[in-house]
């Protein structure tokens, strides 16, 4: 389908992967709401940072996706639902895992109400590469069993197969895309690229981390972005789980070194048993197939393989580096 002429909702939109997307679907001319979270601060999260050429255009909704009253509300008008918001911190989800049924089930249950009784045209529902496990094949297709070895995970695959019943039951035009471990700017210093980035920058040589034999598929914020919109055009993306990721696995320890190697610098790594996950809940191996991706959307990743991963870390160095977005990290902190 064409998004010209479509007004957009993005929730979660105040993020760090929504705030990149709504920036891109701005600057591409389309007609974008900003769902946010409500504060007290009025603030708009990373939108707050982007230039004013992009916040002039936007629509802001400050609400709550836990509110179904609030959702529809923010969804009124608007043929495109891009549904982000979620709370993602792994550890967190060990602290406090109700809070995740009511926020990534929950709140996914309200857009898809919303998105049945207001005729929505196209919801695209975010799920995480999280919902696989460690593999048990590599590469991962769409078609891998799902494992719930954390309550995020279990609540993310809960949100799935609520997204999917709506398509089954009631052929609302729910696509779901699926991305492996994204990174880039403005990112948590709670997950592993950024935590590495930031202790290095403020002059730690000995750097903490939890396991470090683990391997991801790490996916630069920028394709996992036109990731989401190509599943917004996409047809074909109705009633499918698409794989967003660079067909590219790397493990933690040498992912640390390769950001220590582009900061020119010597580290020892430290593992510090607070980032440890639980040992039955590390997911030991992610590595995708993005096949379908490329079948059905014609997408394909830009920073692939290890030369478009060292690309993709560049830019994500370069960003954390400079002082004015280091400062908004506690670099000594270790964030759950």
């Amino acid at each position: 389908m064409s998004l010209r002429g479509k007004k957009i909702l993005v929730t979660g939109a105040d993020g760090f992967i929504g705030s990149h997307l709504v920036e891109e679907l701005v600057r591409q001319g389309y007609d974008v709401c900003a769902f946010v979270n409500y504060n007290s601060f009025n603030s708009w999260g990373w939108l707050d940072h982007s230039p004013h050429e992009i916040t002039k255009e936007l629509n802001v909704f400050a609400g709550d996706v836990r509110d179904p009253y609030g959702v529809k509300k923010a969804m009124t008008g608007y043929d495109v639902v891009l549904h982000l918001a979620s709370l993602i911190a792994i550890p967190y989800s060990y602290h406090s895992p109700d809070t995740y049924v009511d926020t990534n089930i929950k709140g996914t249950l309200n857009v898809l109400q919303a998105a049945r009784e207001l005729n929505i045209e196209k919801v695209v529902h975010t799920s995480t590469s999280e919902v696989y496990g460690t593999a048990k094949f590599v590469p991962i297709t769409e078609e891998h069993p799902l494992q719930g070895q954390s309550p995020y995970s279990a609540s993310k695959i809960g949100a799935d197969q609520l997204a999917l019943s709506f398509y089954n039951s009631f052929n609302l035009p729910v696509s779901i895309i699926r991305p492996f471990n994204t990174y880039g700017p403005r990112q948590s210093a709670r997950a592993v690229i950024p935590t590495i980035i930031t202790q290095i920058a403020s002059g730690e040589k000995a750097i903490k981390l939890g396991s470090i034999h683990p391997t991801r598929d790490f996916n630069y914020v920028k394709d996992t972005v036109n990731g989401f919109i190509s599943v917004a055009k996409s047809e074909k993306s109705i009633g499918e789980v698409i794989n967003i990721g660079s067909n590219y696995e790397i493990s933690i320890g040498e992912t640390a070194n390769l950001i220590a190697e582009l900061m020119s610098v010597n580290i020892e790594i430290l593992t510090e048993d607070q980032r440890l996950r639980p040992e039955k809940s590390e997911v030991e191996r992610l590595w995708a197939d993005n096949t379908k991706a490329k079948e059905l959307l014609g997408w394909y990743p830009t920073y692939g393989e290890r030369d478009g991963f060292k690309r993709g870390l560049k830019e994500t160095i370069d960003w954390f580096t400079t002082s004015s977005n280091l400062k908004n990290y506690k670099t000594r902190m270790y964030n759950i």
